[in-house]
């Protein structure tokens, strides 16, 4: 057999399969760890421009995906909707749950996967997700429930971080030091039009998309590291997953990173964070 053969024999080779079980194991676990409400309430007004972008009337039935801290749950819910908030990770629904009964508004909460919703087909008239779903292990597993629990002329709308903006970019900083599962596929492909066209374009009548900004604003940038490292999981998960030289070696690309964003001007933080809203007609 000559080297050109064995070449191509290996070319053939399919790809890693990737273990979704054990990929949303070990994200159930990363979202368990630290405390995510402390950086995801500062994301509020993505939930409340979402909520406009889809124009929700009150009385809507509202499903939220991923719900995490609630943003976009309470955002509809001030908007006098029928909301039920979901989630895996039960703590972060506590904490939704704590921020409803603050601002004393309606909502329903309840634990689940967002590929197996335990909700009948057409049972809501839209459903959302910030910065959720787009983590699920399977995804087009997820597109598919949350476009079977909305009804036919009913609306899909999401915020995702895009590959190319701050976020989706530390996403791949973080998996230059602590490799992703093989297999896995990128969280920020929810945040391009064609990946979502690819998901849901089957099941639409239309497909709106816009590129936002939410804007990072820390003390400075090693102030924005702390708070990410102590509090939001998968970074707190990155860095326990090195030891101190590796540890040293992504703090410093993170801060580098920081830097290429930037746009302060002083010694603070001001990171526009680029990400993809969508709203998606269900036909």
């Amino acid at each position: 057999m000559d080297a050109a053969t064995t070449t191509t024999q290996q070319s053939r080779q399919p790809a890693p399969q990737a273990d979704l079980a054990a990929i949303k194991s070990r994200q159930q676990a990363a979202w368990s760890s630290g405390d995510y409400a402390l950086i995801g309430t500062t994301l509020q007004i993505v939930g409340e421009d979402l909520c406009e972008a889809l124009d929700l009337r009150a009385g809507s039935r509202v499903l939220d995906v991923a719900a995490g801290n609630g943003n976009v749950s309470l955002a509809a819910a001030r908007r006098w909707c029928d909301v039920v908030a979901t989630d895996y990770v039960p703590a972060l629904l506590e904490r939704a749950r704590e921020r409803a009964a603050a601002d004393r508004l309606a909502m329903t909460f309840r634990e689940a996967d967002a590929e197996a919703l335990p909700f009948p087909d057409g049972s809501f008239d839209a459903v959302v997700s910030t910065f959720g779903v787009m983590f699920t292990p399977d995804q087009p597993r997820a597109a598919a429930e949350m476009a079977r629990v909305c009804r036919r002329g009913g609306k899909i709308g999401l915020a995702n971080w895009t590959p190319e903006g701050f976020i989706g970019q530390l996403f791949k900083t973080i998996g230059k030091h602590v490799p992703p599962p093989a297999g896995a596929s990128s969280p920020a492909l929810w945040g391009t039009r064609d990946r979502i066209s690819e998901l849901f374009g089957r099941q639409a009548t239309s497909i709106a998309s816009s590129q936002r900004n939410y804007v990072f604003r820390y003390r400075t940038p090693e102030h924005w590291l702390e708070i990410f490292r102590t509090w939001y999981g998968p970074v707190l998960k990155a860095f326990g997953a090195l030891d101190a030289q590796g540890q040293a070696a992504l703090q410093a690309d993170i801060l580098a990173l920081i830097g290429r964003f930037n746009r302060s001007g002083d010694d603070t933080m001001v990171v526009p964070g680029e990400y993809l809203e969508i709203v998606i007609t269900r036909g």
